[in-house]
């Protein structure tokens, strides 16, 4: 497996060394400038990471509105895969993340030289794979899909050719579901919306019976066929300031909140809970490996930086290229939360 990640100089600042009177929110803008740097948080990140970005939202959005910038330096709060594609798609930017070790579960699921086995076994499918994975099962893809435009994506597929859908079984299975579409599903999961109960959210539901639960699809279907909306993080947060409901129950990483709270501060959010009746078990243990402090060393040492073989990121791009000519329109929000 290539390693994408380039790590700090040995001579680098560290954590420990970082002076503890430092205004780390001056710092980070003072580096914002000098650098002509754009700083992207994803909506699973801190609320004081997301307040601080040029841009918050999902992995794809935030890469193509960083690449129509004339930023010369790309920071992804997020995780590594993110990273990833933001490079893919702005080669000549600088990109660097707060962390290293901020992984995924899906993309640790599915190793690029299984994944080329398995598609091996299958010749005459179509692989379908989500952005959840790294630059080079991407580029082992035929098309790559988000939460968002996938539906859409396999519904343009010829119908005569099985598809195989990877790393998450559970956005698969839905999808299978809403498309009819004939799949062969990776068995990797999400860990975070593998956690909520079915059974501790009939309870919360039956504590809030005017809520509205929205689920994202990477969450089992026993969760989802309690939903009211599932959809992607934007399409949950589209979904709630559009409705005119005032309580709702939020089915993926309870950090999106804090976007719902800031547009919407009348409304009520509730975190859906897990096997022990609480939301803690829904809070991304990668995601939360960023901090301000990382973030500012990422920009001050220009690392953990993301740099991608020439030819691997060709490779990639391609299934990158082929999701956005099958992609929708984007919608119009009902209201601007980033």
């Amino acid at each position: 497996m290539i390693d994408t990640i380039v790590a700090p100089a040995a001579d680098a600042l560290t954590e420990e060394a970082i002076d503890p009177l430092l205004d780390l929110e001056a710092e980070i803008d003072r580096l914002r400038r000098e650098r002509n740097a754009v700083i992207l948080a994803h909506y699973y990140q801190e609320g004081e990471i997301q307040d601080l970005a040029d841009f918050v939202g999902d992995s794809l959005d935030l890469s193509r509105k960083a690449a129509a910038t004339d930023a010369d330096m790309i920071v992804f709060c997020g995780v590594r895969f993110m990273g990833e594609v933001a490079k893919i798609l702005s080669p000549r930017k600088t990109v660097v993340i707060p962390d290293a070790e901020a992984g995924c579960s899906l993309e640790e699921s599915c190793k690029p030289d299984v994944f080329r086995h398995f598609r091996a076994q299958h010749p005459d499918h179509t692989a379908v794979t989500y952005i959840n994975c790294s630059a080079e099962v991407k580029a082992l893809s035929d098309v790559i899909v988000t939460s968002s435009n996938a539906e859409a994506i396999i519904r343009q597929l010829p119908a005569d050719k099985p598809i195989l859908f990877a790393p998450d079984r559970h956005l698969g299975a839905y999808l299978a579901r809403k498309t009819g579409r004939e799949m062969t599903l990776w068995p990797g999961t999400c860990i975070i919306h593998e956690q909520f109960s079915e059974r501790e959210l009939v309870k919360l539901k039956t504590r809030h019976p005017d809520a509205l639960v929205a689920a994202h699809p990477e969450c089992p279907a026993p969760i989802l066929d309690h939903a009211d909306h599932v959809g992607s993080t934007r399409a949950i947060l589209d979904f709630v300031l559009g409705s005119t409901a005032r309580t709702f129950i939020i089915a993926t990483e309870p950090h999106l909140i804090h976007q719902m709270e800031k547009a919407a501060p009348g409304k009520t959010f509730l975190a859906a809970p897990g096997a022990d009746g609480t939301c803690d078990c829904a809070n991304c243990p990668f995601m939360a490996k960023n901090t301000l402090e990382k973030l500012y060393l990422s920009m001050l040492n220009r690392a953990p930086r993301v740099e991608i073989p020439e030819a691997l990121r060709v490779q990639a791009l391609a299934p990158l290229e082929r999701m956005l000519e099958l992609s929708p329109p984007p919608a119009v929000p009902a209201r601007d939360a980033a």
